[in-house]
């Protein structure tokens, strides 16, 4: 099972309706932000995020002593596997997102499914944000 928290706009918190969507994310490490870095990042709009990471490698690279240079990227992308998850839920909190809900599901899908099933004013929210 994984946990999935819910960000949803704050205009539909206070009632209000709001265009945007609200957002699945899911908990744990992401294997995308460790294998694509910075790709990752700048897919998920975490611009500040991609730009100290491309400033920090070759940093790292570079500070590094000789044995460690070939090590020290791989725990640089580890740390960012662990911590992509995080950087996405500020970055929506920043954007005007309110965590709402935790749901624990296999997958995605089964997760919005059990969401709308136990909060059905957000399915009006998602039908908005799939019409504008």
């Amino acid at each position: 099972m994984r946990v999935w928290t819910v960000h949803v706009p704050l205009s539909t918190q206070a009632g209000r309706r709001s265009r945007r969507a609200p957002v699945l994310v899911r908990e744990g490490f992401s294997w995308g932000a460790f294998l694509f870095g910075p790709f990752w990042l700048l897919a998920h709009r975490l611009w500040l995020a991609a730009l100290l990471w491309l400033a920090a490698l070759p940093a790292v690279v570079l500070l590094a002593p000789a044995g460690a240079a070939a090590v020290l990227p791989v725990l640089l992308q580890f740390l960012l596997g662990c911590q992509a998850r995080d950087l996405l839920r500020r970055a929506l909190a920043r954007r005007g997102y309110a965590e709402a809900h935790v749901v624990v599901e296999r997958d995605g899908e089964r997760a919005l499914a059990r969401l709308i099933a136990e909060r059905p004013e957000l399915a009006s929210a998602w039908g908005r944000a799939a019409l504008a």
